[in-house]
């Protein structure tokens, strides 16, 4: 699945405009900043996702029956 697919129909979607930015103009140091700023929201991103699933199963725990 390449990206096109996964952002059809969402051209405004900030994410859509960053992974379609062009990179040429960027220098070392700017893609350096872009990367570490990219890890940055993955690790953000998956701690979400973390207390997201174990609040989930926390529920899933509390309603069983």
């Amino acid at each position: 699945m390449d990206l096109d697919e996964i952002f059809a129909g969402k051209s405004d979607d900030p994410l859509t405009m960053l992974v379609r930015q062009d990179l040429d103009p960027l220098s070392v140091a700017e893609l350096d900043a872009r990367i570490a700023a990219l890890e940055a929201e993955i690790e953000r991103t998956r701690g979400k996702k973390e207390r997201a699933v174990n609040h989930r199963a926390s529920a899933d725990g509390l309603f069983k029956r």
